[in-house]
């Protein structure tokens, strides 16, 4: 029998053409769709079906090691053909199915094919204008004509906020009772999936994220991740600090690039506590912007944390980058992404240090060295589309400072930021994963926790 957990168990029973497993980090989403795609290889054998995934690595990273291990369970053997982006399921040495795997970061590419079931994996993370453009892309992939087929879709996420998936899954059917038949959703708890986690990783999520996600990103439920204040966990008083800066004293400065506007903040790191500590605010350019900071600090080694885009030609040189500025300061060295991480992953990142789910306040702001960040956190709230605004002049300081915090201190990691939290394996004998390792345990003894 496959090894599901209650909530797995449940969803794979919903008898629904669009199903939806919502659950928090660790509850098995993937590892309960790859059994999803198991289960329809067993009873339409030569029937394809299509897995999409926000982007390629993850396809790469996530999928293909997670059918490898979760067809084995089913007692099926997956025969990854990379180049292709298939994975051909075997019974044996008899061919039962072949996944097709797409990208929904550019849904005018998934055209060409036609499945038979489908697998849609968070697609929370998308933009809610692309999650719907991918949506009707993949609807219109499911046209396989044979006796008993369904062509449903099957979703896997972690809930993003009143997104996609609470639009689909609770607002349209709970709207419109004609479509209520058509939907089928299963809540899923990280603590339903406790046994096949680490002891320790339920607690580090409540260590790593701030209150309001744990309902989100721990219990699978879906709230308002986007009303009110964007810093509402922060308090001058509780994350108040006299510190100030010492003479020899290593630098943090994280930098928001703006045209005659550029902002910096100034951190330390003690005892593993960032210190927002001091500012410098509404700097001309980058050439002006390193003349402050060696003339505020001459002797000391700034490590910068800059915004991402600053690798354009933008100063007032258009031969060379800001970085390239930066990188050609003796005592200033540059920690900066191949892009920016995506805005709610470093607001995230900012709100776990302000204060996590368990209460504890690890970023530190002194509001008279940091005036303008201290309002900002004070005051920036959320736009109409449920993003930072940027129309009140309050997103500077924050950025910059995120940029720092989410680069040494980041509540979701990046490939493009989603946790990369994996089950201890479930090997499949012979693979490329099996190779590597000459001591396994025995099936029943390896837990898995998969995205």
């Amino acid at each position: 029998m496959p090894t599901l957990n209650e909530p797995q168990a449940a969803f794979l029973q919903l008898p629904h053409k669009f199903r939806a497993f919502v659950g928090g980090f660790g509850s098995g989403k993937t590892w309960v769709g790859c059994g999803s795609l198991c289960q329809h290889a067993w009873q339409f054998p030569r029937i394809p079906a299509g897995y999409f995934a926000p982007s390629y690595p993850q396809i790469r990273d996530i999928f293909y090691p997670t059918i490898e291990e979760v067809a084995f369970d089913w007692g099926l053997r997956a025969q990854i053909n990379q180049s292709n982006k298939e994975a051909h399921l075997y019974a044996g040495r008899q061919y039962r199915c072949t996944v097709i795997c797409r990208s929904m970061d550019k849904p005018s590419s998934i055209v060409g094919f036609k499945v038979g079931k489908a697998l849609v994996d968070e697609i929370d993370t998308l933009k809610k204008k692309k999650a719907h453009e991918a949506w009707r892309k993949i609807i219109a992939r499911l046209r396989v004509k044979a006796d008993g087929l369904q062509n449903g879709i099957d979703v896997t996420t972690t809930p993003e906020g009143f997104n996609f998936v609470y639009e689909q899954f609770e607002k349209i059917p709970g709207d419109d009772p004609k479509k209520a038949a058509l939907y089928g959703k299963v809540h899923a708890s990280t603590y339903d999936n406790e046994a096949f986690l680490p002891e320790d990783y339920i607690e580090s999520l409540f260590e790593t994220y701030p209150a309001q996600l744990v309902l989100a990103y721990i219990e699978g439920q879906f709230v308002n991740l986007t009303s009110g204040s964007v810093y509402g966990t922060f308090s001058r008083k509780l994350n108040g600090t006299m510190a100030t800066i010492a003479e020899d004293e290593p630098l943090h400065v994280g930098m928001d690039f703006n045209v005659m506007n550029m902002t910096a903040i100034v951190c330390v790191i003690r005892a593993d506590q960032p210190m927002a500590l001091e500012e410098l605010t509404g700097i001309r350019d980058t050439p002006a912007m390193i003349d402050a900071l060696k003339e505020r600090f001459p002797d000391q080694r700034i490590t910068v944390y800059p915004d991402a885009s600053g690798g354009s030609s933008h100063t007032n040189n258009a031969s060379i980058s800001d970085l390239g500025l930066l990188r050609a300061e003796r005592n200033f060295s540059v920690r900066v992404p191949t892009a920016n991480p995506r805005i709610r992953a470093r607001v995230v990142s900012v709100n776990a240090m302000l204060c996590n789910a368990k209460g504890q306040r690890r970023l530190l702001v002194n509001a008279y060295g940091c005036p303008k960040l201290t309002e900002a956190l004070e005051k920036q709230a959320y736009d109409d589309n449920g993003m930072p605004d940027k129309t009140t002049g309050f997103d500077h300081p924050p950025d910059a400072l995120g940029y720092f915090i989410h680069s040494r201190f980041p509540a979701v990691r990046s490939a493009r930021d989603r946790p990369s939290i994996e089950q201890p394996r479930v090997l499949v004998p012979h693979s490329r994963q099996w190779l590597e390792h000459s001591d396994q345990p025995s099936l029943a003894e390896r837990r898995r926790s998969a995205l």
